[in-house]
Formats: structure tokens, C-alpha cells, sequence
């Protein structure tokens, strides 16, 4: 598989030099799965971080109930994994899994860690779509709120109606 998908969208926010590529390159794997599997699932330890090539993934949590709750999905050109995990090396609370067949590039937790050190500006780059991912996770619970917010009034208006 090929690297440049992962290389091209790095540079969009930072410059990496030839040696640099290679480096990344060298610490990079490629997998493919098939749809329904799991990449990581809610207990395990997320041991990589994973960037779409191509194909679908949601990440979820399953309640104590075994209801689904899906979090978000992400694309070709976007990171999944559960990142509270990856960055902690505990347990997973969330399940990701492919909805479609889907080709990444993982990057083992040690293996990131020796980029970051051996690229600095690599740093700048994972704060960069954090801060990004961040501020959609912020909008997305605003608007869960306010649709909420707004069925319950509309239920508490209805309910009301009815008991007069």
C-alpha cells in the first residue's frame, strides 16, 4: 500500500523534509479489514492509531443495557482509534469498528511516541487536528443539547396540553 495519502495530508499542516517522510514511513503499517471487524473494542487497550485510506468506521460505546451509541464516524483522510486509550494505554471505553472494508495506516503507540520525539514538528501537527477534532466534538454536543432541550419542551407542551 501507499504511504502518500498519510504524507500529503500531514503536509497540509506542516513541512516534512525528505528524511523526515522516510522516517515516518518506516514506522507506519498497513492493514486492511473487512467489514464488521473490530479495530479496537470497549476493555482493550488501543495499541495503535489508525488513519483512513479508504472505507467507514463508527466508534461507540455499548451501555450496561446493550444499547448502541455511536460517537462519531470517520472517513478516508481521518484518524479513528479510541484516543483517551491510546494516549493513556488503558482500557478502551469505546468500540471501533468498520462499516464498510476499510484499508489504514497504524502507528503503534511506541512508535509514535519515538516519532514525536524524533520529528518535533510532528507535535504541532497531532495538536493541530485535536484542537480540530475538539472544537466539532464541542459543536456536537451544543447541538445534541439544544435538540434535546427542544424535544422536551415540545413533550412537556404536549404532556401539559393533554392533562388540561
Amino acid at each position: 500500500m501507499n504511504a502518500q495519502p498519510l504524507v500529503n495530508y500531514i503536509n497540509k499542516y506542516i513541512s516534512l523534509t525528505e528524511e523526515e517522510e522516510l522516517f515516518l514511513i518506516s514506522k507506519i503499517s498497513f492493514r486492511k479489514y473487512l467489514k464488521g471487524q473490530y479495530i479496537v473494542q470497549q476493555g482493550d487497550i488501543c495499541k495503535k492509531q489508525c488513519f483512513i485510506i479508504s472505507g467507514c468506521t463508527k466508534t461507540f460505546y455499548m451501555d450496561t443495557n446493550g444499547q448502541e451509541h455511536i460517537i462519531l464516524f470517520a472517513i478516508e483522510d481521518w484518524w479513528t482509534s479510541d484516543m483517551g486509550s491510546f494516549t493513556t494505554q488503558t482500557s478502551a471505553d469505546f468500540n471501533v469498528q468498520c462499516i464498510e472494508n476499510t484499508e489504514l495506516i497504524e502507528i503503534t503507540y511506541d512508535d509514535s511516541e519515538e516519532l514525536l520525539l524524533k520529528i518535533p514538528k510532528l507535535e504541532r501537527f497531532f495538536r493541530k487536528i485535536v484542537e480540530k477534532a475538539y472544537a466539532a466534538s464541542q459543536k456536537r454536543i451544543i447541538r445534541s443539547y439544544w435538540k434535546t432541550s427542544a424535544i422536551r419542551r415540545v413533550w412537556c407542551g404536549y404532556a401539559s396540553f393533554l392533562s388540561k
